[in-house]
């Protein structure tokens, strides 16, 4: 695999003729990603403002790239969440927006196991154990779930929002398989130190590459939306009602 500069173009083979256009705003970065005929890159940028500015330029560069349009898809993916309500909002109506163009389905794809599939995928030595995956959630809260090599789309425990407390008595009351390592910025609350974690990245981020790899079996299996069907996950149903009052206000 290659990284160049603050934009990052990952390559690795994979095995189906398929078309795969993923795309995710969901944290503090931008990044679209094609699977593409048994390959997969990305153009990942490290940026907290300006998503909407951004992704439908790196849309554009990644499939001229591959030399294929929009009408050439199979399908497009998105992240569902959980995540910020802003960054959530930007790739699933750009995703929305596109799908109608092009009249393609959907593939919606959880935050949390595209953060673990990436931690996996940085972590070599990590491949034989379980990852949990958090996301700071503010308001000393996180969202999370623990996703194993054998299972990368299912969480071993309900995706949630929490506080660190409540984090630790679920990692202490369900039977984790261990080694478990933790990763993303949700692990940054000093209450958590106390987590039973071999390892811990923070700095683990949710890439469009993994959101890409994670659709694939998944369009296979038939779990694709319409894309007036789409909706994100935000796990806090009180905090979004009142940000949607605000913006309908």
């Amino acid at each position: 695999m290659a990284r160049t500069g603050t934009t990052a173009l990952w390559v690795a083979r994979l095995s189906e003729v398929v078309k795969i256009l993923a795309l995710d705003t969901t944290s503090g970065a931008c990044s679209v990603a094609l699977h593409c005929d048994g390959q997969t890159s990305e153009q990942f940028v490290a940026a907290e403002r300006d998503h909407t500015r951004r992704l439908l330029p790196m849309v554009d560069a990644v499939l001229g790239e591959a030399g294929i349009g929009l009408s050439q898809l199979d399908a497009l993916a998105v992240s569902r969440g959980p995540g910020s309500f802003t960054g959530l909002r930007i790739a699933i109506s750009c995703t929305q927006g596109l799908a109608f163009a092009a009249d393609l389905p959907v593939v919606p794809v959880s935050s949390l196991a595209a953060l673990a599939s990436g931690a996996r995928r940085a972590h070599p030595e990590w491949q034989g154990g379980a990852i949990a995956a958090a996301l700071d959630a503010r308001m000393q809260q996180v969202y999370w779930g623990v996703y194993s090599a054998e299972s990368p789309h299912d969480s071993l425990v309900p995706e949630a929002v929490a506080d660190p407390l409540r984090v630790l008595a679920t990692m202490t009351d369900v039977a984790l398989p261990a080694p478990l390592y933790g990763a993303g910025p949700g692990w940054h609350y000093e209450a958590l130190s106390a987590a039973a974690l071999a390892a811990v990245d923070l700095q683990a981020g949710i890439h469009a590459y993994d959101i890409a790899e994670l659709a694939l079996p998944l369009w296979q299996d038939g779990s694709a939306v319409s894309a007036e069907a789409l909706e994100p996950l935000y796990l806090r149903n009180e905090v979004t009602w009142q940000k949607r009052q605000k913006i309908r206000s």
